[in-house]
């Protein structure tokens, strides 16, 4: 009795009722089960094999003595241990949990061997089996765990859209989940190999676990919700911008992280890249072909390097569109946001190459003939200068935003 009471002492770990473990809130919670994976891993590494010791040096000569003392003091306060690890095993399963339980998991199973090593006999065996038993439930709570996070990707079908095109949330909530995910390899192929089986995917492919094909599945299900959450847009160009957002987030979260490289493979890297670039050229032109159409000859002739009256008008509607059309994409999008800069940059670049040297050149050779114009500013608005700094002002972001610099003004540079 007094030595159980010094090691009880010594581990300091609490007694919880299953119904108080089932009321804890999962902050409370997951501290106590920090605590239960610490206490567990110094009974096993130190205490119980000091205690082992201890009771074989008084009993020298009495195998089964020295065993019995043993096991009567060390038992319940494994037992204990163990209905901890049951209370959680069988708690309500939520996504965030999955973590934890993988910890109490990887904890137990490195444990499972001593406990068969100190605790022998009979006395002892239905210990052994509760051991393996506890092990076997918190896998399934951990198969569980992962099932319902699966299915709330599959199903989160809110109607609400990302302002300005950004990065929606359940992306970063999926990389962050798989990162993490991707940190307990070993383990989950282990349950997923007991829970799944061998499936025909893995039968084509033995290099790859089945946690492997389990995370494409779940960026695939990531896929297919962002595609459905790009449709509520009303703008086919903020809808691309969207997808290139996410694109592009979900491509930096797997090269940071080697892990989720290794397992989502090289094929499907090259794939999302392809989508990225796709989304990109959709953005491209669903955004900028339609300024772009007024810088065409069309509707054009000069003859004898002079344009007639009807000629000239032409010209001053082509200028006045492109205005109009350009200062609306340009007010539209400073409001969109691209939140990488590096992103955010490419993609001015890539619309000012589109732009720019199709507006110099349109300037280039019908400017002339508007100059002997009353007033010619009123069609001619924007030198090269300025068409370039203005859409180096895109994705800045809504008003009030730190990374917005200033608002479109009211008319652009006069010539």
């Amino acid at each position: 009795g007094i030595r159980k009471g010094v090691l009880e002492d010594s581990l300091g770990h609490e007694k919880f009722s299953f119904e108080e473990v089932q009321r804890m809130p999962w902050e409370h919670l997951e501290n106590e089960i920090n605590k239960w994976v610490r206490t567990m891993k110094v009974a096993i590494r130190c205490l119980f094999p000091s205690e082992k010791q201890l009771a074989e040096r008084i009993f020298a000569f009495r195998v089964s003595v020295s065993d019995l003392c043993f096991t009567d003091v060390a038992k319940p306060i494994l037992i204990q241990l163990f209905n901890f690890g049951e209370a959680i095993a069988i708690s309500r399963r939520s996504s965030e949990k999955l973590f934890k339980i993988l910890n109490m998991y990887e904890c137990l199973n490195e444990s499972i061997s001593p406990i068969e090593t100190m605790f022998v006999g009979e006395p002892s065996e239905t210990l052994r089996h509760e051991a393996l038993a506890i092990l076997n439930r918190l896998g399934d709570a951990a198969w569980g765990t992962f099932v319902e996070f699966e299915n709330a990707i599959q199903h989160e079908t809110s109607k609400n859209v990302m302002p300005f095109g950004n990065i929606h949330p359940l992306t970063r909530y999926v990389m962050n989940y798989m990162s993490l995910l991707s940190e307990y390899s070993d383990t989950m192929n282990q349950l997923l190999s007991d829970r799944v089986g061998n499936s025909s995917s893995n039968q084509d492919d033995p290099d790859r676990g089945p946690l492997s094909h389990i995370m494409l599945s779940l960026v695939e299900n990531l896929e297919r919700n962002l595609d459905a959450k790009a449709k509520l847009y009303k703008d086919l160009a903020l809808a691309s911008l969207f997808l290139m957002n996410n694109a592009h987030y979900i491509s930096q979260k797997i090269k940071s992280s080697e892990l989720v490289r290794k397992l989502l493979g090289d094929e499907w890297i090259r794939r999302n890249n392809g989508k990225l670039r796709q989304y990109h050229n959709n953005y491209r032109r669903t955004a900028w072909t339609k300024v772009l159409s007024y810088l065409k000859d069309e509707g054009i002739s000069i003859s004898g390097g002079t344009a007639n009256g009807a000629t000239r008008n032409v010209i001053k509607e082509k200028f006045k569109s492109f205005n109009a059309a350009f200062e609306e994409n340009i007010k539209i999008q400073s409001n969109w946001v691209v939140p990488d800069p590096q992103l955010c940059t490419e993609l001015r670049i890539s619309v000012t190459e589109m732009l720019l040297p199709a507006y110099r050149s349109f300037l280039g050779r019908f400017q002339i003939h508007l100059d002997a114009l009353k007033h010619p500013e009123r069609y001619v608005k924007y030198s090269p200068e300025d068409v370039e700094n203005h859409l180096n002002e895109l994705f800045e972001g809504a008003p009030g935003s730190s990374n917005r610099r200033k608002s479109f003004p009211a008319a652009g540079n006069t010539m």
